[in-house]
């Protein structure tokens, strides 16, 4: 099943330009994509959500939401404290399985961390893509404090059975830190799985056409990209050395 579902190490480390990235160089290999998000938080009716987002960026995506709920709070409270029905695993994996019938390619985004509750029962990310049986991809953040949460996160996925695909920095900054440059080496060592992306902070200002041209260099071939992981280590290592 053509389904990658994308988890983040937390908030805010750039799932969704990630998942915008991944279908923007889909779409340039000549793939048809759909994105699915699966729990909206924080935004109201009306408001571009992440969905919209991706669509803005990538451009022609099937964009689909199950459900949204105004307040920035874990799916399962924010569903609570809105009076809404929550959003159950086994939903997550029917509407990307349907989509997946249709599409090329599916990509699934989360909200927040694997773990992140969607429902009352303790349902989450996990569980959708166990259901699907789809690899995950793991976004995480560039500096220091990203490795111990980005080696629970993949072996949370080892424990339950489930395949992460890989590693991508969600914003690599303009000028890194010792503790970033490291990670690039260190990454791959604490996760067991490739490093297959960064993409650059700032990367969601870009014109959407500025965007669709620089996404497959942002990510690694297996992603559809042409991002070399070695040499932007090597780059990024003799950056350091010049400052």
């Amino acid at each position: 099943m053509p389904v990658l579902v994308i988890t983040g190490t937390g908030t805010e480390v750039g799932k969704t330009v990630v998942t915008a990235a991944l279908a923007a160089t889909a779409l340039a290999a000549g793939r048809s994509v759909a994105v699915l998000k699966a729990a909206q938080t924080g935004v109201a009716p009306g408001e571009p959500g992440d969905a919209e987002e991706i669509t803005r960026l990538a451009g022609a995506v099937t964009a689909t939401e199950i459900a949204r709920y105004p307040e920035p709070l874990a799916p399962a409270t924010a569903a609570r404290r809105a009076g809404r029905a929550p959003v159950h695993p086994h939903e997550v994996a029917e509407a990307a399985a349907k989509l997946a019938t249709e599409h090329d390619l599916v990509l699934v985004e989360g909200a927040g961390g694997l773990l992140v509750r969607f429902d009352a029962a303790g349902g989450t990310l996990a569980d959708a893509a166990a259901l699907l049986a789809a690899p995950v991809l793991v976004v995480v953040s560039a500096g220091l404090g990203t490795l111990n949460v980005a080696e629970l996160t993949a072996g949370h996925l080892r424990s339950r059975g489930l395949a992460p695909a890989g590693v991508v920095i969600g914003s690599w900054p303009a000028e890194p830190d010792l503790a970033s440059r490291c990670n690039l080496q260190d990454l791959p060592d604490v996760t067991g799985v490739p490093l297959l992306g960064a993409v650059p902070e700032g990367a969601a200002a870009l014109a959407p056409a500025g965007f669709r041209t620089a996404a497959p260099h942002w990510l690694a071939p297996r992603l559809d990209g042409t991002w070399d992981a070695e040499a932007f280590q090597v780059r990024e290592a003799r950056r350091g050395q010049r400052t």
